[in-house]
């Protein structure tokens, strides 16, 4: 059976002092604590590890080969001790996160950096995913946590609010309505939205298209062809405003700015977690937690 480590390690300082007072002061123990922890320490490994006379230390064979072995093995089992409470607190290990592609403009970039920064044993992968497949994948395991733009629908997970952002509109910057500072919602229905399909975001979708439901004439809504990211000649011309959150800013092409509309209720990104979670979503939820108060990503 091998030693106790508090002893071995209390044998190293005497190693190295070669005097019990001296050493029990530098342990903070009395001197008879620490000759008896030697004793017991040399009948563990029935062997003597000191010479002791009244004015010195000395170490036998036994004691000087235990001497330079046990740092190293003192230092192995310490980094075991530290991976298995890096484990525990969930420090450790990989991370598969899906994100949406309008989470990928700035919010789930920032909570990768930092679950990275923070936790060099944390492998994290982060995948772009269509957003009506992130809580599925998260309920069956497939992904292990997912960030959504809105509340998305799903059994078997937990979703937590993430970040709050303003909505507005994409338009190019010397379209009229780029004059204000917040458009009323009324102004920017006079022109034709362009909207992703719907399929891309139900939730998302529905919320933008009800913002108009009121204004007369009634909104025109219109689905490019092609990809919102890749084709945008018509918000370009001047012709078509785009809804979108305030994450647009951070991604703006040049020519294109971002104006808020004017009482528009905020669209929401949340953090979707299994419902049985492990030491890992709980570290990550509580990273997500400490971000979004540092970002201000859930003003008052």
């Amino acid at each position: 059976m091998a030693p106790d480590t508090v002893s071995l390690r209390y044998f190293l300082v005497l190693a190295q002092e070669l005097n019990f007072t001296r050493a029990a002061a530098r342990i903070g123990i009395a001197q008879p604590a620490l000759s008896a922890r030697m004793r017991r320490l040399e009948a563990e490994l029935g062997t003597a590890l000191l010479v002791r006379n009244t004015r010195s230390v000395v170490l036998t064979a036994a004691g000087a080969a235990l001497a330079e072995s046990a740092p190293p093995a003192l230092a192995a089992l310490d980094r075991a001790w530290d991976t298995a409470r890096s484990a525990a607190a969930g420090e450790l290990g990989t991370l598969r996160v899906g994100y949406s592609l309008s989470a990928g403009a700035g919010t789930a970039p920032a909570l990768v950096d930092r679950l990275m920064r923070d936790s060099s044993g944390l492998e994290v992968n982060a995948v772009p995913m269509a957003t009506p497949e992130i809580s599925p994948a998260v309920a069956d395991g497939r992904i292990d946590a997912g960030i959504t733009r809105g509340e998305q629908p799903g059994r078997g997970v937990r979703r937590y609010l993430l970040r709050r952002a303003r909505v507005g509109v994409q338009l190019a910057q010397h379209h009229p309505l780029a004059e204000h500072q917040e458009i009323e919602i009324a102004d920017a229905a006079a022109y034709p939205l362009r909207l992703p399909d719907r399929a891309a975001n139900p939730v998302i979708h529905d919320q933008l298209t009800a913002l108009f439901q009121d204004t007369r004439p009634h909104a025109r809504f219109h689905t490019p062809a092609v990809s919102f990211d890749m084709s945008q000649r018509d918000l370009y011309d001047g012709v078509t405003l785009a809804p979108a959150g305030e994450a647009a800013i951070t991604t703006q092409p040049a020519g294109l700015t971002w104006r808020p509309l004017r009482g528009a209720p905020s669209l929401t990104f949340h953090l979707v977690l299994p419902r049985e979670q492990s030491p890992l979503h709980h570290h990550l939820r509580a990273v997500a937690k400490n971000l979004a108060h540092e970002l201000h990503w859930l003003p008052n």
